[in-house]
């Protein structure tokens, strides 16, 4: 295909995506009033009448003028990406897959439907995390201290809450894409358990957006078992692949098994045709300079 045609076709698939984003966030915007009651469920919101002191409840206000219109936009357009991804998705799929080979496109559809469950779970826990995380915050608040929280800010947090651990979810199967292509191996991965269980506790306990212990061990905990299952995983992979090629495992400097059982070499007269020697150059034709052949 000419550079032209992949380029209108390149116009062609992003004006569906878009147009799809756009119809999604157009039918989000009738519905945001219930998106941000949805969103804000996870904050312990005041009552009606009931006064915010200490950490017993937190009210939950707009602190600009615009605060609610940029915040229905937001909100609009967040639902619009995510509900609207399986249309521009396919749209980015359709483009690229015609350059892929056979093995390519059988690698990205499992990458795929392993990468979007993993990532759902990781996002549901942070859903079910936010509501603890939320009461320990707010708990953390001395009497005679009010709360009002922006709700810009807690859709900042819920944002953040669902990315980190969706994000995170994600480590497991880059360990396996890297044992599949040969990079690392499954022993090596279970060297690595105590720098890895160590790194992710102090990874659970920085990219959270909490302070609080909670976040940290609700992330820290799933990923041990997921690495754990992709250890598993890279260990029974590399026993299949010994099975198939006894040489896989061996260093690039260390020499393979010999195999020294004899083969035929054929017919007598197939032998006398194959020269004992190279042949030599015809000195009749070359010159010699002390005493070597011009070539040399």
């Amino acid at each position: 295909m000419p550079l032209v045609e992949h380029l209108r076709e390149l116009r062609n698939r992003m004006t569906k995506g878009l147009l799809a984003i756009v119809v999604v966030t157009i039918v989000a915007v009738f519905y945001s009033e219930q998106i941000m009651s949805f969103l804000s469920e996870s904050v312990p919101s005041c009552e009606k009448g009931e006064v915010s002191d200490g950490g017993n409840c937190a009210n939950v206000v707009f602190n600009t003028l615009t605060s609610p219109f940029t915040t229905t936009v937001r909100i609009s357009l967040t639902v619009g990406l995510i509900v609207a991804s399986p249309v521009w998705l396919y749209q980015l799929w359709a483009f690229i897959a015609p350059g892929l080979h056979k093995n390519e496109k059988k690698y990205t559809y499992a990458f795929v439907a392993t990468a979007v469950p993993l990532f759902t779970a990781g996002a549901y826990l942070a859903y079910i995390i936010l509501p603890i995380s939320m009461d320990v915050l707010i708990s953390l608040t001395p009497k005679g201290s009010g709360n009002l929280v922006s709700l810009d800010e807690v859709l900042d947090f819920t944002t953040r809450m669902v990315l980190v651990f969706g994000l995170a979810f994600e480590l497991p199967l880059v360990l396996v894409m890297l044992n599949m292509t040969g990079m690392v191996t499954g022993r090596r991965m279970v060297g690595w358990w105590r720098g890895v269980i160590m790194g992710i506790f102090v990874l659970g306990a920085v990219i959270t957006p909490t302070t609080d212990p909670v976040g940290m061990l609700a992330l820290a905990g799933p990923i041990i078992i997921l690495y754990f299952g992709a250890v598993g995983f890279s260990l029974l992979n590399d026993r299949r692949r010994r099975r198939n090629n006894p040489d896989a495992g061996l260093d690039d400097d260390e020499a393979s098994d010999l195999d020294h059982t004899p083969e035929s070499v054929g017919s007598v007269e197939t032998v006398a045709a194959v020269p004992a020697l190279p042949e030599q150059a015809d000195s009749s034709r070359t010159s010699r300079v002390n005493g070597y052949d011009d070539i040399t």
